[in-house]
């Protein structure tokens, strides 16, 4: 991951010249936000209530060039499957739907399209989720750094009126890694927009449709498990992810590697619903050196680029008393992992699904993506699988945005039938290089 810990470190750069002031002077940290707060008697209404809504107050629809946006704070369900409550931002595209081209996707009936970009934001600070940073961590460009909300651009100005949320899928607690808290939190993200008015709820029928890469596909790979349970009522165009996480223990058991920097954060996180795991977790660190707990508790107020810059370099091991390999073994901890970090056990996904991963994945390995999608075939999901030869985890986000844009507006137009299989899976080894740069090893 050398490439994109530079990308972070350039990131780092600009949020500490330019980022932070900028930010304060639009926008307070949720954190120190009432806003992001549930009313009284939040706990009574239905999973997607809209429980408060309002203008973004960074300038995020000016960097997407946008219409409006909005911050919707709604009802939702913790990874322990307790009422609590998220924040998504909507962003509404300028073209209105009676003038964009409905020819320009063949057999596009004229629908209006909302897509969930799932950020993979990874950390475990309130302050680091995309509702707050859009506007600058995930809004920066520079040499050599596309961001993020040029993807956001990208879909707004296609010919589908697409609308676009971005949900804070960690929800109140920063739960990064508790994956049925990010499930539930995608799914009541798009509950609350499609029953807004800022939606257009006079359209009939609209289609949406899931984008995650990384950190982000794994709220989404949850979100298309859990829907058919929890969301009966939801039936999604389809689901484009990549650089998917089958077993989030198998990244977070490296304490040197290209992605370690976010262990901190993920322990931390998936912890945070549990206050015994947690209490655990914090014995096991080592109380003074230079590997110590108050070090690794920063992580708390971290974002993932702070995280990278403070972590990036270190092995993670030495913070523990017992070292890490102990804490994935501990009994106190096992069954918090066993409910929060394994794919493929919390129901099978319905709709179509276009998933994608490098052979040589640095971050964790393609052999238990292969399992995950072997699991799904044999269920009866829908999918279209692309394991690319070229380039590592951070080489197929890049590599994968054409194809992921391909099938996003073929299911968002209603033209998948016309270019996909519609039933059974389609596994196929590709070789695509868009930046050039990758080699077929990492």
């Amino acid at each position: 991951m050398q490439q994109l810990s530079i990308i972070f470190v350039l990131l780092l750069l600009f949020e500490r010249a330019i980022g932070q002031n900028n930010r304060n002077e639009i926008t307070i940290p949720p954190s120190q936000d009432p806003w992001y707060t549930a009313p009284v008697g939040f706990e009574s209404t239905s999973p997607g209530t809209i429980l408060r809504i309002r203008p973004d107050p960074s300038n995020i629809n000016t960097i997407v060039d946008a219409a409006a946006a909005y911050n919707i704070l709604f009802r939702s369900t913790d990874t322990r499957y307790r009422p609590s409550w998220a924040v998504t931002t909507f962003i509404v595209p300028k073209i209105p739907l009676e003038r964009r081209n409905v020819t320009e996707g063949g057999a596009d009936d004229g629908k209006a399209a909302l897509l969930s970009f799932q950020i993979p934001y990874n950390a475990a600070s309130t302050d680091g989720g995309p509702s707050y940073l859009l506007a600058t961590n995930f809004g920066l460009s520079g040499p050599g750094i596309t961001p993020m909300t040029s993807y956001i651009t990208n879909a707004l100005g296609r010919g589908w009126y697409a609308e676009v949320t971005v949900p804070d899928f960690e929800g109140p607690t920063a739960a990064f890694g508790a994956g049925p808290q990010a499930g539930h939190a995608v799914l009541d993200s798009i509950r609350a927009v499609l029953s807004s008015e800022e939606f257009n709820g006079k359209l009939e029928k609209p289609r949406y449709a899931m984008w995650g890469y990384s950190g982000g596909s794994i709220a989404s790979t949850f979100a298309a498990e859990i829907q058919a349970s929890y969301a009966p009522e939801l039936d999604f165009a389809g689901a484009a992810i990549g650089g998917i996480v089958p077993d989030l223990t198998e990244v977070f058991r490296k304490p040197i590697s290209n992605v370690s920097s976010v262990i901190p954060a993920g322990l931390l996180g998936v912890t945070a619903q549990y206050p015994t795991a947690r209490e655990y977790l914090v014995s096991q660190l080592n109380p003074s050196g230079p590997y110590n707990a108050t070090a690794f508790l920063q992580a708390l107020n971290f974002s993932a680029l702070q995280s990278i810059g403070y972590f990036g370099s270190q092995n993670i091991s030495e913070y523990f008393i017992n070292g890490l390999d102990a804490i994935y073994e501990a009994p106190e901890l096992v069954r918090v992992f066993g409910d929060n970090e394994y794919q493929g056990y919390h129901g099978i996904p319905q709709m179509p699904l276009f998933v994608y991963k490098a052979i040589h994945d640095d971050s964790n390995g393609i052999a238990t993506s292969d399992d995950l999608i072997s699991h799904y075939c044999k269920v009866g999901v829908n999918i279209l699988y692309h394991r690319n030869t070229i380039g590592g985890h951070e080489d197929e986000f890049i590599n994968g945005i054409p194809r992921s844009f391909e099938f996003l507006s073929d299911v968002l137009t209603g033209t998948y039938a016309e270019k996909y299989n519609v039933t059974g899976c389609t596994w196929v080894d590709v070789t695509i290089n868009v930046t050039g740069s990758a080699t077929s090893q990492c």
